[in-house]
């Protein structure tokens, strides 16, 4: 519960609803693609699915279909990649950005807390 109203609040909705196909060719029905308003430096993408994706967080398909959709919307760096085994959960992909992906993120309002601190 509170995890959800966190994210209501810090959440930058970068992408609606798209479709996705996995490595089978299976179709996968995307809500969202989002990140935290803030952070210090390293971005995680949190890709939210209709149904379960269970098995598929590392799916090379999947993962470029969400970078192809980032690509439409404006991202021109390194591809993604997976992240952290222990972040995904049964309807959610979370991919770890390139270094290059925060300033695409900034221009969509994300704030590097890092730079206040001159790291």
């Amino acid at each position: 519960m509170y995890a959800d109203a966190m994210n209501q609040d810090t959440d930058i909705h970068l992408s609606g609803p798209f479709e996705a196909t996995d490595g089978s060719g299976r179709t996968h029905q995307v809500k969202a693609i989002r990140i935290f308003d803030e952070g210090y430096g390293a971005i995680d993408i949190y890709v939210d699915f209709v149904a379960s994706i269970s098995g598929l967080h590392k799916d090379a398909a999947l993962i470029g279909a969400v970078q192809a959709q980032l690509r439409k919307l404006g991202y021109q760096g390194p591809s993604v990649s997976a992240g952290d085994s222990v972040l995904q959960e049964n309807r959610l992909l979370v991919l770890e950005a390139p270094d290059e992906f925060s300033t695409f993120a900034a221009s969509k309002g994300w704030k590097d807390l890092s730079e206040e601190y001159g790291d």
